[in-house]
């Protein structure tokens, strides 16, 4: 559980930003539509994952819980920004997207290679496949948390 639960809060949040608030987070009026605009988010998203699964060689993260607590700042941010519209240059939410695919997949990686360095031998296995549920449900609870909230969120009618 030591293992599963921040890798299964990281998971969380991660895909509550992608389910849910990407469509939302838009500037009017910049060289991309609202439509490339989430599409980039994607791109650049995937870049940071792409970048955190090869990276546990160089850089190992011990603190397993510091990585859902970051991943829930950047839910509080993006989630304010869509509110706010505080954030004044499109590339500070790039910076911010890039930062959370580094995070959830530093999870990832850091999970799995903590729980094989750290668990005896007979019980690795095991381990290693239980983890792999904890993704899986953060990203099922995401689902079904970002749905209501995104519809909510449109609901308001905000001044976007």
């Amino acid at each position: 559980m030591k293992y599963m639960i921040p890798l299964c809060l990281v998971y969380i949040a991660e895909y509550f930003i992608n389910q849910g608030l990407y469509e939302l987070l838009y500037f009017n009026h910049i060289w991309l539509s609202e439509k490339e605009q989430y599409r980039w988010y994607q791109v650049d998203y995937q870049l940071g994952v792409f970048i955190s699964r090869s990276s546990v060689n160089v850089f190992k993260i011990n603190k397993l819980w510091t990585l859902p607590v970051l991943q829930c700042v950047n839910v509080a941010i993006l989630t304010a920004q869509v509110f706010l519209r505080f954030i004044p240059n499109i590339w500070i939410i790039f910076a911010l997207v890039l930062f959370e695919g580094l995070l959830g997949e530093a999870a990832f990686v850091n999970t799995f290679y903590k729980i094989s360095e750290d668990i005896e031998a007979e019980f690795k296995e095991f381990s290693l496949a239980a983890a792999t549920i904890a993704d899986s449900v953060g990203i099922s609870i995401a689902g079904a948390i970002s749905i209501p909230a995104h519809n909510h969120i449109c609901s308001l009618n905000l001044k976007m």
